[in-house]
């Protein structure tokens, strides 16, 4: 499956932003997505994740209260909302697919990666 991240960009800390990631295939709902980010120096990381059927989700400690993930089936999209972003969440975001999975917080258990997005916080 072929995804697209969209929605990045420059903001202020505390203020919020949506991340999109649109899959090319109708097979899309029996696909867990995940959300990871980069920043620079550093491995990639999880963010949150939805379990195929989207009845069930996960997230980091630092997206925890923050950021929820949602998906639109009809739409082959996942979404990232993310409010009162931080200076530290300054990454480029990545969308990832896992066939059949339940949303795993591995970046190994993911075989399709969108191109990322980049979200930058200032101060």
């Amino acid at each position: 499956v072929q995804l697209q991240a969209s929605g990045g960009g420059l903001v202020q800390a505390g203020d919020s932003l949506r991340l999109s990631c649109t899959a090319s295939e109708r097979t899309f709902p029996s696909y867990a997505m995940g959300w990871f980010r980069q920043a620079p120096g550093k491995e990639r990381e999880f963010v949150a994740s939805i379990n195929w059927a989207g009845g069930s989700t996960t997230y980091s400690d630092s997206a925890k209260g923050r950021f929820t993930i949602s998906r639109d089936n009809a739409k082959n999209t996942v979404y990232l909302q993310m409010n009162g972003l931080k200076p530290n969440d300054t990454a480029v975001y990545y969308c990832a697919a896992e066939l059949y999975g339940l949303g795993a917080r591995d970046k190994n258990a993911y075989k399709s990666w969108g191109q990322g997005t980049q979200v930058t916080v200032s101060s």
